[in-house]
């Protein structure tokens, strides 16, 4: 969650950034498009539609390249829903950013008997990172790229955010920066060159903590209509620890199972605390010690 709402707000506060980048041209009067379309809702991990003068850019940012239903049918509804909304040029454009080997990452089409429907695909660690440096909006991305020598690269991305002159901005960039290496680098590396502490300075850390946390929330919510309102309280407490236990999985590694059990035992109010303060955790012995201080 937290790598969507952090792509999705990179996307609308720089869309220009990511037409020059991925349709090779200057655009104006951008607008952000919604990312519920008509008839049955359906949304996906993150998505994202720019629209220009006569044509829509759709972004589908994958972490995993499992989804349900399979990734090349939703692009063909996503279009369809689209093109019968806009009836415009569509370029449809899916970015994965975790490495992988999986077949899926190659797939670039659907196909069925009477049907086929082409997408562009790239691979992030596959793409030169030197045109992702030239924008503040692709600077997180470039953490993803290709490159011989990792730390150089994640140390390049460092001295371009901290050549940005407005300070605003540039703490915004650093903490997406933080955020997208997360990925594919360890804590440790990542703190050598960016600043932690934007982490808790940056309104965009916490709108998109704030984001995911009430998406949780939402899902538990509309579950428990049907099923009561305890139920419904109870649902929302567990999606809150699923967003947890993967933010903490991403952070830390592997979560013992003693420290699950412990988390499992927690209330709303107190997952929603340990949400904030997660980032600052370098290992299980900070969490374990924030668990024991919360039961003192």
């Amino acid at each position: 969650m937290t790598y969507d709402n952090t792509l999705k707000y990179l996307v609308e506060q720089y869309p220009e950034d990511f037409i020059r980048y991925l349709l090779a041209s200057e655009a104006r009067d951008i607008q952000i498009l919604k990312t519920e379309l008509n008839q049955e809702p359906i949304r996906a991990d993150s998505v994202t539609f720019l629209q220009t003068a006569n044509q829509i850019l759709h972004l589908e940012f994958q972490t995993l390249p499992a989804s349900t239903p399979p990734l090349p049918l939703r692009m063909l509804d996503y279009w369809v829903r689209l093109y019968r909304q806009y009836n415009c040029d569509i370029e449809q454009v899916v970015i994965f950013l975790k490495p992988t080997t999986s077949e899926a990452v190659f797939v670039d089409q659907f196909t069925a008997r009477n049907t086929t429907h082409r997408y562009r695909v790239i691979r992030i660690w596959e793409q030169d990172p030197e045109p992702l440096l030239l924008s503040p909006g692709l600077l997180p991305l470039a953490t993803l790229a290709r490159t011989d020598s990792p730390q150089s690269l994640l140390q390049q991305v460092a001295v371009q955010v901290s050549m940005i002159e407005e300070e605003a901005t540039k703490q915004s960039i650093s903490v997406c920066t933080q955020l997208l290496a997360g990925l594919v680098f360890e804590p440790e590396l990542i703190r050598q060159f960016l600043r932690k502490e934007d982490m808790r300075e940056s309104s965009i850390y916490q709108e998109i903590l704030e984001e995911g946390l009430q998406e949780g929330r939402q899902r538990g919510i509309e579950q428990g209509i049907e099923q009561g309102i305890e139920q419904g309280i109870e649902q929302g407490r567990q999606s809150e620890l699923r967003l947890v236990i993967r933010l903490l999985t991403r952070r830390l590694g592997s979560i013992n199972s003693q420290l699950q059990s412990r988390l499992q035992e927690l209330s709303l109010t107190q997952l929603e605390d340990l949400g904030e303060v997660l980032l600052d955790f370098v290992s299980e012995a900070d969490l374990m010690n924030w668990l024991n201080t919360i039961e003192n």
